[in-house]
């Protein structure tokens, strides 16, 4: 346990701009039945961090609600999602074997038991989360990666970004030789998209702009399409992907999704997971059901995508890229940052 019974955290008690984010010394949790106590080594800030604190999710029938992802949050809140450190005790019911172990913990709040359960809830939304020295976590949400190579500071960020890319990549049925579009390519889910698809041997055509190109193709993208280029996207596609696209792995939506649909190859795949360029979407229904094209919504991942992210971060089959570190007590400065949106790769509070 905690050499003492209070710890620092930092919370939100209101929906609001980065001045509601609050450091406090709040009393330690108690890992329940089935639960582990982790002391956080690194924690990822990630764009939910930021809806979630602007309350900017709207809910059913009401787009302009403010709201946390699945309703209501429940004041006050320990934000962050991404949580890797070591289990400093383990609750009634926990083997015990489980304390010291480096870990890696799954944020998702599942709706069922089994290997295909949907995340209905977050650590740090609908449960307190890893702006603190300290957390709980269901013990079968927490992975051991006490060999991986990774820093601690690589392994928080693989979470919500990999995992929702993992989620992306296999509902998207994305396979070894397939031609996959990427949007948003600089970004958290983005960066990890291009990696995890590289590494499954698909072509990766990703978008970007400006200086941010570099660090794309440096993760690993065939082809960079520069969105503040003068020429229209479509014909940047088209010039890219004669042949057209397998799967787009899309977090911008808006636009882009009435631009991108007729590029799509028969059986072709568009997963959504973002709403970056608006949420409002108009596109041609016949590109969609004349070509057998599929739109699928995708959000975080299940246990099993989980599980084999946790192989990639054990074998250093992924290298995440980290743009900045803050302490703990920096966390509105970390999420100004975030919100301006001018660097590659992840930015990691480390309490």
């Amino acid at each position: 346990m905690a050499a003492s019974d209070t710890m620092r955290a930092v919370r939100i008690a209101e929906h609001g701009g980065p001045e509601v984010l609050e450091p406090t010394e709040v009393p330690v949790p108690a890992p329940r039945r089935g639960e582990v106590l982790v002391q956080v080594s690194a924690v990822a800030l990630n764009n939910t961090d930021l809806w979630t604190r602007e309350g900017s999710y709207g809910r059913p029938g009401d787009p302009e609600a403010l709201s946390g992802w699945r309703g209501p949050v429940d004041f006050p809140r320990i934000q962050g999602a991404d949580v890797a450190g070591r289990v400093a005790a383990v609750g009634p019911g926990v083997d015990a074997a489980l304390t010291g172990r480096r870990v890696v913990v799954d944020p998702a709040i599942y709706d069922a038991e089994g290997p295909d359960a949907n995340p209905v809830g977050l650590m740090g939304s609908e449960r307190d989360g890893g702006y603190a020295e300290y957390v709980t976590a269901p013990a079968e949400r927490v992975h051991d990666v006490t060999e991986s190579p990774l820093t601690d500071e690589q392994l928080a960020t693989l979470p919500t970004a990999y995992g929702t890319a993992l989620g992306m990549i296999e509902r998207g049925r994305l396979r070894k030789g397939e031609t996959a579009l990427i949007s948003g390519a600089s970004g958290g889910v983005g960066l990890a998209l291009v990696q995890l698809a590289r590494a499954r041997g698909a072509k990766v055509l990703a978008v970007s702009s400006g200086s941010k190109t570099g660090p794309v193709r440096e993760a690993g993208a065939h082809e960079v399409i520069d969105r503040a280029s003068a020429v229209p996207l479509a014909e940047q596609l088209r010039a890219a992907a004669p042949e057209g696209i397998d799967v787009a792995l899309d977090v911008v939506a808006g636009d882009l999704v009435g631009e991108g649909l007729p590029l799509l190859r028969e059986g072709g795949r568009w997963v959504v997971a973002g709403a970056l360029g608006g949420y409002d979407v108009t596109f041609d229904v016949r590109r969609l059901y004349l070509h057998n094209a599929q739109v699928i919504g995708s959000s975080m991942h299940t246990p099993t995508h989980f599980g084999l992210l946790m192989d990639l971060a054990r074998g250093a089959e992924i290298r995440p890229v980290i743009a900045a570190t803050y302490p703990l007590e920096q966390a509105a400065r970390a999420q100004e940052q975030l919100a301006r949106r001018d660097h590659v790769g992840k930015i990691v509070l480390r309490p």
